[in-house]
């Protein structure tokens, strides 16, 4: 029987009427929530299996200290929930140690009740800290160091403080959480001095004063427009815990899962690729004798192993010449370039599928170069198919019974004499057939240079996904190193000119935006395969993904020397925090008068930065390195507010002595 009018939305059969007015007619309401994060453990799992048969993802333990003690130390990447910036720094300062704080941090990052982790924290590491407004909340909130974190929280406090049955507790909430302000004030009465006609006692008449349970119901207030389930971030925190677990016993097998969930986006593959080579994960080139749809893992004699590049991901290769690769090669492995042409179902497997995998590497160490084989592939692939016809058209003649294979060796079946192209070449072959740089990259050689730029462009997704829509970050002053790979010109009304830059880093791209000011002053500098510096700040605008609008450019080697004399000429100076250097444009900018110095090594750079994340503000911090002999003004998300509670907390954290505010 039809309850209500339905329609077509793509493929989907939908109903017609909202959501509110299906309630009403008694029918369910049931969300279900896509993660590839799902995907990723079960494809995961697969892999592990391969080496250790019957692994189940149900297996994995919550309670791992190892996972909690990674999680500690910042590495976050990969893991379900946790690998933001933001999320990062929280992990970082938290510490966790059992499932139950991951369930918290869960429910905690978000708009509105992210204001209770400063508290949050604080009181788990110092549980003398912790105060209940009420001895009645202890049970309610013990769990949660005194802290509103849940939505079950509050209809506890409901029903235990003022009597609400369930039903009228979960009313009421659903009433804050929509804001029906009405409602509210309405119940506050009843939670306060109780209800008769609906059997509700009060707080008052459990014994709490008419001014707490006021206080309370406030509080109750503040969170409840934001406020999560805890059965919703339980389950978020049990496939945190997987991730994080796999990441930690099997990282090569995780992040080859990661690398599948991700296909088709050649942006996250470059970013993950760059994150298992700097982890000492091996990315191998794609294989025609090995490679299969999508990345998998290879052991090698010593029990190591590495990714394989799948053959799906290069580009123009769909699944079913991959089908026709792999069902031929079962037979035997393929000799050569010319073999592969002779066997190949060239119905499934055409002209530009074969050029995509030479270019990509895929026949690389079978004899020839790619240059070599780039002359040869559309004859070998020409002779296969006239073979083909004949077979087919029943025409063969003795002389034609040699087949494709006689007519190769009669042409001579042999490459042309012709040298391997310059690696720059090669590189930019497997970047247009992949979308990434397989044998090396062209920032190679800057490697150690760009690690001291400010930005990278593996932070563009922590910005797109963060709670504020990035929103905070727009205005942040960066710099980015990377070679320009697109300069589109454009004149403005006013007939000056500008232009639209793409610049690629070791992980990825961004669009750069040079006024006409900028424009004229560095246009020399504006040239394809240009490598070069670019310092500005960041656009971020919703349904835009962020911009760099460039206020400064300058030739990596140029800055790279400049870095290099800045060190030199802290040489000297006493290794000690308080140690200032001159006034910048981004002070100037902020207005600072204070200053806050903290002396450290890199190990310690990033809990030091998760650590200010949890007290923003505008004044500049400093990091100075006495085994550099140097110091860096740190990125401007990474300012803050230098009062006592921020303070003491780094004090705490870092020592004292290493800790100096200037100026304040």
């Amino acid at each position: 029987k039809d309850y209500v009018p339905r329609a077509k939305n793509d493929e989907s059969v939908v109903c017609q009427y909202p959501m509110t007015t299906l309630e009403e007619l008694g029918l369910l309401k049931m969300d279900f929530l896509g993660l590839r994060n799902l995907t990723v453990l079960e494809d995961a799992a697969r892999l592990v299996r391969q080496k250790l048969p019957g692994f189940r993802v149900e297996d994995i333990p919550e309670d791992d200290p190892t996972v909690f003690e990674m999680l500690s130390a910042g590495q976050t990447e990969g893991v379900f929930q946790m690998e933001s910036a933001g999320m990062t720094g929280v992990c970082v300062q938290l510490r966790p140690k059992s499932i139950e704080d991951i369930t918290a941090l869960v429910a905690l990052y978000r708009p509105g009740p992210m204001d209770s982790i400063p508290r949050f924290i604080e009181c788990s590491q110092h549980p003398e800290h912790v105060t209940y407004k009420h001895p009645l909340l202890r049970p309610i909130l013990e769990v949660t160091y005194g802290c509103i974190v849940y939505q079950e929280q509050v209809i506890e406090i409901f029903r235990q403080l003022a009597g609400f049955s369930l039903g009228q507790a979960d009313m009421i909430r659903r009433a804050m959480s929509k804001k029906k302000h009405a409602v509210i004030d309405a119940e506050r009465v009843a939670f306060v001095h109780g209800d008769p006609k609906r059997g509700i006692a009060g707080a008052v008449s459990n014994g709490v004063p008419d001014e707490v349970a006021n206080s309370i119901y406030d509080e109750i207030l503040d969170f409840a427009s934001y406020a999560f389930n805890k059965s919703h971030a339980a389950a978020y925190s049990v496939v945190a815990m997987q991730t994080g677990w796999l990441k930690r016993y099997y990282p090569v097998q995780f992040m080859a899962a990661m690398l599948n969930s991700v296909y088709g986006n050649a942006g996250k593959i470059a970013g993950y690729i760059q994150y298992c080579r700097g982890r000492g994960i091996s990315v191998l080139p794609p294989d025609i004798n090995r490679s299969g749809w999508k990345f998998t893992v290879r052991t090698d004699a010593a029990g190591k192993g590495s990714i394989l590049f799948g053959l799906g991901a290069v580009k123009a290769v769909g699944e079913n010449a991959v089908r026709a690769i792999v069902r031929e090669r079962e037979h035997e492995p393929y000799r050569d370039l010319f073999d592969f042409c002779r066997r190949i179902d060239t119905n499934e497997c055409n002209k530009r599928v074969v050029e995509s995998l030479i270019r990509a590497g895929a026949f690389d160490g079978m004899g020839a170069n790619r240059p070599q084989m780039l002359q040869v592939y559309e004859g070998a692939l020409e002779a296969n198919q006239q073979d083909r016809k004949k077979n087919v058209a029943g025409q063969m003649s003795l002389f034609d019974m040699a087949g494709a294979d006689e007519i190769l060796r009669e042409n001579g079946n042999t490459f042309p004499m012709v040298d391997d192209c310059p690696m720059k070449v090669k590189l930019q072959m497997e970047k247009e057939a992949t979308g990434v740089y397989m044998s090396g990259h062209p920032l190679d050689e800057w490697r150690d240079a760009l690690q001291h730029t400010s930005f990278q462009t593996s932070e563009l997704a922590e910005i797109e996904d963060a709670p504020d829509h990035g929103m905070s970050q727009d205005g942040r002053q960066v710099e980015i190193g990377g070679i320009l790979t697109a300069i589109k010109g454009k004149a403005t009304k006013k007939g000056d000119y500008m232009a639209f830059v793409t610049i690629e880093d070791m992980t990825g791209q961004m669009e750069c935006l040079v006024f006409p000011r900028v424009f004229e002053r560095y246009q020399a500098l504006l040239q394809e395969d240009a490598v070069v510096v670019m310092e500005g700040r960041l656009s971020v605008r919703e349904e835009e993904a962020p911009k760099l609008l460039a206020e400064r450019i300058t030739a990596i080697a140029e800055w790279a020397r400049k870095k290099e004399n800045g060190t030199r000429e802290t040489a000297t100076a006493p290794a000690r925090a308080e140690m200032p250097p001159g006034k910048t444009d981004a002070e100037t900018a902020a207005g600072a008068k204070k200053k806050l110095f903290l002396r450290m090594n890199r190990t310690e750079m990033t809990r030091a930065c998760a650590l200010l994340g949890l007290y923003p503000g505008d004044v500049p911090v400093y990091l100075h390195f006495p085994e550099e002999k140097t110091t860096l003004l740190a990125p401007r998300a990474s300012w803050c507010d230098a009062g006592e509670a921020c303070l003491k907390r780094l004090r705490d954290e870092m020592g004292p002595e290493n800790v100096v505010l200037k100026g304040g």
